[in-house]
């Protein structure tokens, strides 16, 4: 086994995966215990979830971040999760100092948000490894958050796992209850599978064009919170790295689940 980390985007969809006995969460759970066995066990999580926006960037360096529960009108279960996995300040000073471009400064109030514990958690049920948290700017550009991922790759060689947690189709105002998880929206299947095939191709620089694609990227992605974190992800990785997809159906019919492992 080769020490080097390999760079995951889960598609985290609704809150609700964390709990339920559904595919995508079970996927999850395997993909986790590959960690350990037939790849090596992270040293520390680096995460990029949909749900932190501020302004400029910044990283989580407490001790013992808190599990934030930012969502409504779900069931009483799924407020009462907690993910007490331990923060790394030491490593959270080292990834801000050694960030070049942008300044990407220390958090002590925000925590892990569901894009976060929501997919670690099936993952890693013992919460004994140490999460940091990376916000995003979401007032700069898609080509500046692909050229921070690129600033994130060297920790890969420091047993980091650099995690983005979004969805690559992401609109809930077109959601719909009714239908299976291998249904979805024309212009959903269309800005999925064209996503697809350029990470396919290595043609990750082109991911951040993706608002060339015009109405069908609009219907995708009302807001593009939620396919930043690809980005992140995208930019942590080589052209030629072997990529593998899972859990690639949807979700509400507006929703992509599609999920990317690169090395």
């Amino acid at each position: 086994m080769t020490d080097r980390m390999p760079v995951l985007f889960l598609g985290h969809g609704s809150p609700m995966n964390a709990i339920e006995d559904n595919e995508y969460r079970r996927s999850w759970q395997s993909l986790g215990a590959e960690f350990g066995t037939s790849r090596p066990r992270p040293k520390m999580i680096l995460c990029v979830s949909a749900h932190w926006l501020t302004h400029g960037w910044w990283v989580t360096g407490m001790d013992k971040p808190r599990t934030i529960h930012d969502f409504g009108g779900f069931p009483p279960e799924l407020f009462a999760q907690q993910y007490p996995a331990p923060g790394s300040p030491t490593m959270a000073k080292a990834i801000s100092a050694g960030i070049a471009q942008p300044a990407v400064g220390l958090d002590t109030k925000w925590g892990l948000d569901h894009g976060t514990w929501s997919v670690l958690k099936p993952m890693f049920p013992k919460a004994d490894i140490p999460v940091v948290q990376l916000s995003m700017d979401y007032s700069h550009p898609p080509s500046e958050h692909y050229a921070l991922g690129k600033e994130l790759k060297k920790l890969r060689e420091q047993g980091v796992l650099i995690v983005g947690s979004g969805n690559i189709v992401h609109n809930l105002r077109a959601a719909r209850r009714e239908v299976a998880n291998n249904q979805a929206y024309s212009w959903a299947a269309e800005f999925d599978g064209t996503i697809a095939a350029q990470i396919e191709k290595g043609d990750l620089a082109a991911l951040a064009n993706f608002e060339k694609m015009g109405q069908v990227a609009q219907m995708a992605h009302p807001t593009y919170d939620h396919f930043l974190p690809l980005l992140y992800t995208a930019g942590a990785v080589d052209a030629k790295e072997p990529v593998k997809f899972f859990n690639d159906k949807y979700q509400l019919a507006s929703i992509s689940m599609r999920s990317v492992i690169w090395g």
